[in-house]
């Protein structure tokens, strides 16, 4: 919580003048007793109506001004609370996006979820509490303890035997209580987790009649937190039975023995009802005071997790080369002897991959499920980074680039079409934002998604709902293609983006884009090899490793692998006149 404090720089004021205001609220507190007492011994037992109207005035206006106070320090507290949390969360989504794939990979999509919520959420309600109840809940404490002694100091004593006993149960619960809150989160973990997965996943489920198995996977999951929960609970309901017994058994003393100091005329009676006023007043701020500590270790437990992904140093670096005095004769994109092997894995994802590939030429990458075609296509933007030799884009090592600059060149349409709630135009501009109406119509015609996209209300206008669920595979797929388009790459990554268009559609969009001018360099990565066998050269990976580069007449005499997937989807009659 320490290093998160920072972001409570520009609340300073308000920071201060919550507690302040609180303070000022309970010192009006603390002499309400006193003027009761007044009442009761200069106005009832008397008999003096205008001692009673008077101090009841004085007790009005306390009232009063106390509730102002309050409300000045509620506002000034969630102002704080509510900035603060709002910088946090900015700073951590603002990290979170300079994290890599791996660093992403390893620490799981649901954990950044629960960080930006549930977790600072949690630290918000703490601070609010914290900046109103931490300092004013042992000022009333103490106060009320001192003015006790003000009004009696043998009576008095009670509160110096009291104080301590609470303190003891209230601190020993907290400490019980830190460590478990931290497993409460991480139970927490677990359920967003498996719960993510099965509503991302519910086609896949439904398809495999895995329901039951997942609900029980969930509720394994659901029980271990609410066990979890349970126990915190248990420990946290200690407290407050426990310090009503000793307030109530100091209650029961105070009165006993202010009765028999009434009767020798030691006290007076409105002396004894200020002593228990004070003594509810410590009862009440006691509880208060458990009821904040418990939320404060809940909200650094909190904290320290989402410090932990703050602290999280993003795995890649970024170089400051802007892609300057290109030299024309390099090859666009060079894989220098690669390797990649993943975080944490067994093996090399990639071995020894080694090819090159000049300006305006296409490139089909094909091979098995999990041969490592993503993999070699995520390099060259450095979504992940080579573990051995070097990819070059321009002839320059890509660790080198500054990350715009490298990026600027790039247009990536991943496996899954991804596109975002707002309008077909809107989505599109996220290639360029400065691009005009005749671009997104280019890059249309090229995706082959004009016609489609003229067909729906409003065109470019036409609502997309959150994910593009309102619209089909094959659609997504040519908008993504669009999006990218749009940004006018020099290199253009399709990683099997093609896969839910029917050949006929497919072959177009191959032809438009051959047709582009300037062309930029495609990188097509297909399991059908009708869609790479077109291609200038036609790299073949089998198990992560390099086995076949050159164009498709050239595989089909050499290359084992690239020959069993090509007649794996043509007849060899049909091969043979091909």
């Amino acid at each position: 919580m320490r290093k998160l404090v920072k972001y409570l720089k520009d609340y300073k004021l308000e920071s201060i003048l919550g507690p302040l205001f609180k303070l000022l609220e309970a010192s009006f507190d603390l002499i309400v007793p006193l003027v009761m007492a007044a009442i009761i011994d200069k106005g009832i037992v008397p008999g003096d109506k205008g001692m009673i109207l008077k101090m009841g005035g004085v007790l009005i206006a306390l009232a009063l001004i106390g509730m102002a106070c309050a409300f000045t320090a509620q506002w000034f507290s969630a102002k704080a609370a509510v900035g603060f949390s709002t910088k946090v969360r900015h700073a951590l989504f603002e990290h979170i996006q300079k994290l890599s794939y791996s660093d992403q990979d390893n620490t799981g999509i649901s954990t950044f979820i629960t960080r930006l919520t549930s977790d600072i959420n949690q630290i918000q309600s703490g601070l609010n509490l914290a900046l109103r109840l931490l300092l004013r809940s042992p000022f009333i404490v103490f106060g009320a303890m001192i003015m006790a002694f003000v009004v009696n100091v043998k009576a008095a004593l009670i509160f110096v035997v009291t104080i301590p006993l609470l303190s003891i149960v209230v601190f020993g619960v907290m400490l019980a209580s830190i460590p478990l809150f931290k497993k409460v989160q991480g139970a927490l973990d677990n359920v967003l987790g498996v719960t993510r997965e099965n509503l991302t996943g519910s086609r896949v489920i439904r398809a495999f009649n895995k329901e039951e198995d997942e609900i029980r996977d969930f509720d394994t999951k659901n029980e271990a937190l609410r066990a979890l929960q349970l126990y915190v609970g248990k420990i946290s309901a200690v407290m407050s039975p426990v310090t009503y017994l000793i307030i109530n058994v100091a209650t029961l003393i105070l009165i006993w023995s202010g009765a028999i100091k009434v009767d020798n005329g030691i006290l007076t009676q409105g002396q004894v009802i200020a002593l228990v006023n004070y003594m509810s007043q410590i009862l009440v701020e006691l509880v208060k005071l458990a009821n904040l500590i418990i939320q404060i270790n809940k909200a650094l437990a909190c904290a320290n997790r989402v410090q932990s992904v703050l602290d999280m140093e993003p795995a890649q670096a970024f170089g400051v080369y802007k892609a300057e005095n290109v030299d024309e004769a390099e090859p666009l994109v060079c894989f220098d002897h690669v390797g990649l092997t993943y975080p944490g894995a067994g093996a090399e994802a990639l071995t020894d991959i080694h090819f090159s590939v000049r300006r305006g030429q296409t490139i089909g990458i094909i091979g098995g499920t999990g041969s490592g075609k993503s993999s070699l296509v995520n390099m060259i933007p450095r979504f992940y980074d080579a573990t051995e030799g070097t990819v070059k884009v321009n002839g320059v090592d890509v660790k080198t680039f500054d990350k715009e600059a490298l990026r600027s060149l790039i247009g990536v349409v991943p496996q899954k079409a991804q596109l975002f709630k707002g309008t077909i135009r809107s989505n599109l501009l996220w290639g360029d934002e400065k691009a005009s109406s005749e671009d997104l119509d280019r890059a249309l015609k090229v995706s082959q998604s004009k016609e489609f996209v003229e067909q729906k209300e409003g065109g470019l206008d036409a609502e997309v709902e959150q994910n593009g669920r309102n619209l089909s595979g094959g659609q997504r797929q040519r908008l993504t293609i669009a999006r990218a388009l749009v940004k006018k790459p020099e290199i253009l990554i399709l990683d099997d983006s093609a896969s839910a268009l029917d050949f006929a559609t497919d072959a177009k969009l191959r032809q438009a884009l051959a047709s582009l001018d300037p062309k930029p360099t495609v990188f097509i990565v297909s399991q059908r090899t009708s869609s790479i066998m077109h291609a200038d050269q036609i790299l073949v990976l089998d198990d992560g490793e390099q086995v076949g580069l050159g164009t498709h007449e050239e595989l089909l005499k050499n290359c084992e692998v690239y020959q069993e997937i090509y007649y794996s989807q043509f007849p060899k009659k049909e091969g043979a006149s091909a």
